[in-house]
């Protein structure tokens, strides 16, 4: 992705250099696995987070950050300014308003409105604040531990989470979290799925307008984007770290699904195709 030269986010609150005090999760690594998979890329935090230690101290600390670590900042800084400028012309189109989101980055753990939450939650979007949180260790376990390759895969991941956000200002996400109370386990899931893949085609259609707005794309994007999308499909996440696939315990779509669902929305550009709920899927 090209972004040299582009203008970076005021929306970015820098948390790295705070802690909020220590905290050990029980379980090892096999914890860890588990809150990662029902976080992975926009699950809801809530349901995981309410388990947590609670510590709402706080203290700052010096902030050690290596020359990668700070161009991935400023790679995450333009891509959240472009979902800025896409979503703010969007929405003016339809006589709308777009609030911008804060990008929170933090270490380790992190105090949101939806709860306490460890870097092995994944990114995530907290309604209750508007904001989305990124540990920068994730983008490297992105690809050593799911093979998703290369900076798109990275954009990709944001512009999923805003497209969270977009869902949140526009009422969908009150509206399946209030049918959700409603339903089964299973039904309730089958929703999430398709709450999860309108995000993917939310961020498909990111990608389609920051092309059109900045000629943002390099040959390969897409592709990372939708090899990240498939990397972590419920299906091969399910085969990978429980050895079977239980259908009904999707919550997020499975690998060809969330390919489909973001290339549908690069494709077309158009919001009225991205109606999953609908949809036959």
């Amino acid at each position: 992705m090209k972004v040299e030269g582009r203008r970076t986010s005021g929306n970015v609150e820098d948390r790295r250099g705070m802690s909020t005090g220590k905290m050990a999760v029980g379980g090892g690594i096999g914890t860890v696995v588990i809150v990662l998979i029902v976080l992975l890329l926009g699950g809801d935090p809530s349901q995981v987070m309410e388990t947590m230690p609670q510590n709402t101290g706080t203290e700052s600390g010096s902030l050690a950050s290596s020359p990668e670590e700070e161009a991935m900042v400023n790679f995450v800084s333009v891509v959240l300014a472009g979902t800025e400028d896409v979503w703010t012309e969007i929405f003016r189109q339809s006589n709308l308003t777009y609030r911008k989101p804060t990008l929170v980055l933090y270490r380790d753990q992190v105090q949101s409105a939806c709860g306490f939450a460890t870097a092995a939650s994944g990114p995530f979007y907290c309604p209750g604040d508007e904001k989305v949180y990124i540990d920068l260790d994730f983008f490297d376990a992105l690809q050593t531990s799911y093979g998703a390759n290369g900076d798109f895969a990275v954009a990709y991941v944001l512009a999923h989470e805003i497209g969270h956000h977009v869902q949140n200002l526009l009422g969908t996400l009150d509206q399946v979290n209030s049918q959700r109370a409603r339903l089964s386990e299973t039904s309730a899931n089958r929703l999430l799925v398709r709450l999860e893949l309108q995000a993917d085609f939310l961020a498909g259609m990111w990608a389609h307008y920051d092309q059109k707005m900045f000629n943002s794309l390099e040959t390969g994007d897409i592709e990372e984007a939708m090899n990240a999308a498939a990397s972590v499909g419920d299906d091969v996440l399910q085969r990978k770290y429980q050895g079977r696939v239980t259908p009904d315990s999707f919550t997020h779509g499975t690998a060809a699904q969330r390919k489909e669902w973001f290339r549908r929305g690069y494709t077309t550009g158009d919001f009225g195709q991205g109606d999953t709920f609908n949809a036959n899927i």
